[in-house]
């Protein structure tokens, strides 16, 4: 199919506001001493660890998300570490939508620094658009901090208004029209695009696209082939304006947490206490989402030397009778991290993640009302249930850890904190679980 057979849209339709170096603007509004200074922001006090944000500061040196600390230093001086704060980002990020929602409705958050507005009438028109992109940048400005600078894109469709707030950054704002590509576009990598990551660019090469302009000349059904999905197709009418239909709330299928432990945990005694409290956090959060699990999955990567021939990681799942309560996931974490030493007896774990799959929703669950009657083992679980709920409302009326299953170090909540995945912003809840 050529251009000329389609409807390509002359027009406007949405906004796209990326706000810039988030975490670490984050830092800098919070601390005055970090402004115009570099800083990165790091999971753990560490040069071990890398950076999972930089200021702009520090990416004038090199410094960017990935690069592990001790590099860092050695091409940027300077640089100031500072523990992530998750929950100061969350709240920042409401603060951010607040001001947002003065002047556009959030049809769509994509992530915890990005969103996507459309709009409507009269807003799609150019001038318009622009003075109301104008206006939220003042009011974060005002309103939030100075610090949290952003870069807004304004496109035919939610792709190509992306695509915009990237083509200047900070502080952007950028107007792109389907009508203008691809000459518009025809110097940026292929990569540059959303969804063209490092697997779909080598096939895209294997294919001998290699740049926007090849990209732009292939046929949507080809497109798809290389992707070996209908996403590929997608793709191909999103990158000329066309709105395509997604399923923006898939169903949830699984509950879990991931930890990469500082070298004081990873002795695997430290190593356990970590992962009870990955599992109590995962089973407060399944309760608070109102479902209940049946299949608990321990995975775990050992702190070795990279060496051909030595075991790395260890993963098990362990089907259970359906659970909600703190107690039965417990007990399941004991039977695979038994299991695990008996397999590989690791020294030192580097990395921990548990998840709870299996999921069902407490309202479609119909119960067996005799079971539920003479059954020791369903009432010991209800009163489990009972008794885990009732610790999750101690916890968040008098903050973390306050009520805990046996004992935790001091210090236990810093190595477990909620964080922020790359399209998941934690529920305010979740910082008390």
């Amino acid at each position: 199919m050529t251009d000329s057979l389609l409807a390509i849209p002359k027009g406007l339709g949405w906004l796209y506001l990326d706000l810039n170096s988030y975490f670490a603007s984050v830092e800098q509004q919070l601390d005055p001493r970090l402004r115009g200074r570099p800083v990165a922001v790091v999971p753990t006090d560490t040069d071990a660890t890398c950076a999972i944000a930089a200021s702009y500061e520090a990416k004038a040196f090199g410094v960017k998300t990935g690069t592990m600390i001790y590099k860092a230093r050695q091409i940027c001086p300077g640089l100031i570490t500072v523990p992530a704060r998750h929950d100061k980002y969350v709240e920042y990020h409401h603060k951010v939508m607040e001001q947002i929602d003065r002047f556009l409705p959030l049809t769509k958050i994509c992530s915890v620094d990005e969103v996507a507005c459309r709009l409507m009438g009269s807003e799609c028109e150019e001038k318009n658009a622009l003075q109301i992109a104008r206006n939220i940048k003042i009011a974060i400005t005002e309103n939030v901090g100075i610090c949290l600078r952003s870069s807004i894109g304004i496109g035919p469709n939610r792709f190509l208004a992306k695509i915009a707030s990237n083509l200047q950054k900070p502080d952007g704002l950028t107007v792109l029209y389907a009508t203008e590509l691809p000459q518009r576009l025809a110097h940026l990598e292929l990569q540059a695009l959303p969804g063209i990551g490092q697997n779909i660019n080598k096939r895209l090469a294997r294919a001998g696209v290699t740049d926007i302009k090849t990209f732009w000349n292939l046929n949507p059904k080809h497109v798809r082939r290389i992707w070996n999905s209908v996403e590929g197709e997608r793709f191909w009418y999103a990158l000329r304006g066309i709105e395509t239909t997604t399923n923006d709330t898939p169903e949830r299928r699984t509950i879990g947490h991931s930890h990469v432990l500082a070298p004081i945990m990873r002795p695997r005694h430290k190593a356990r206490i970590v992962a009870r409290r990955l599992t109590l956090k995962a089973a407060s959060r399944l309760r608070r989402l109102e479902y209940c699990s049946s299949i608990f999955s321990l995975y775990v990567r050992y702190a070795l030397p990279k060496d051909n021939g030595i075991k790395h990681k260890w993963k098990m799942d362990l089907k259970i009778p359906l659970a909600q309560d703190s107690f039965s996931f417990l007990e399941a974490l004991n039977i695979l991290w038994q299991q695990m030493l008996r397999d590989d007896n690791p020294k030192h774990i580097k990395q921990i993640s548990v998840g709870l799959y299996g999921l069902i929703a407490q309202d479609k669950i119909m119960p067996d009302m005799f079971k539920e009657l003479d059954d020791p083992i369903t009432l010991k679980q209800k009163k489990h249930t009972r008794l885990s709920v009732a610790m999750d409302k101690i916890n968040k009326i008098h903050g973390l850890d306050s009520v805990v299953l046996g004992t935790l170090p001091e210090t236990m909540s810093r190595f477990s904190g909620t964080k922020i995945a790359f399209t998941r912003i934690p529920e305010k809840e979740e910082f008390h679980e």
